[in-house]
């Protein structure tokens, strides 16, 4: 009868190598897998973020100068929503710039705009470049973080907001397609046929595969017909 043998050192060492270079392969992969899943949850997330706002965005600009009962006198002041504004030829188009919009509408048909029982009906739109999100105002109230969140505020936000001077969040244009410039709002904004809105954003979080934030452009046109219509 032969003697049983045993495992000799050497063959035990290569065994545990062979087992770590196993375990380790796998772990890498788990941990790939779960980064991609990570990634892939923030993309999605600033996503949705971004698509929504940028439909409520167009959606309440395309209302502005909506006044079925053709009534006088309707418009506020831009910011102070108890007074009427002495530019009524602005119409629903209050206050025009590249990081702000202001715009009402007589959603209710009461021919009074702003004030009880006529809720959202003045709303304003603000790009804070320094704190990088979007403000919503309504009827002349506090500004509500929109799209992204103050970084003081301490809660978590999906995304950042980053359009600059060359890619502002609105642009104006003529019916003829001429763009209009800052330079000449306020005064051109009975000109204005269409609103260009560009959304770039960020991740707030940063990739961990390339230690660099996701970045995403959106953007639509939108024709404010009753501006147009009362042109």
């Amino acid at each position: 009868m032969k003697n049983p043998r045993g495992f000799t050192l050497t063959e035990v060492l290569i065994s545990i190598f062979v087992g770590l270079v196993i375990i380790l392969a796998i772990y890498g992969a788990v941990t790939m897998g779960q980064r991609s899943t990570v990634n892939v949850e923030r993309k999605v997330a600033a996503h949705q973020d971004a698509r929504a706002a940028l439909e409520l965005m167009s959606l309440e600009i395309g209302m502005a100068s909506f006044n079925p009962g053709y009534a006088t006198g309707l418009w506020k002041t831009s910011g102070d929503c108890g007074t009427v504004s002495g530019n009524q030829g602005y119409r629903g188009i209050q206050a025009a710039g590249a990081s702000t919009i202001t715009v009402e509408a007589d959603i209710n048909e009461n021919g009074v705009i702003g004030g009880a029982g006529n809720a959202n009906e003045i709303i304003t739109y603000t790009y804070d470049a320094a704190k990088q999100y979007i403000n919503r105002s309504v009827n002349c109230g506090g500004d509500t973080p929109f799209l992204g969140d103050d970084p003081a505020s301490g809660r978590p936000r999906s995304v950042r907001v980053i359009n600059t001077d060359a890619v502002p969040v609105f642009r104006y244009f003529n019916a003829q397609g001429t763009e209009i410039t800052t330079a000449q709002l306020p005064a051109a904004i009975p000109n204005i046929a269409r609103i260009d809105i560009v959304l770039w954003v960020e991740t707030e979080e940063v990739n961990p595969n390339t230690n660099q934030r996701r970045r995403m452009i959106y953007s639509t046109s939108v024709i404010p017909r009753n501006h147009v219509i009362n042109q």
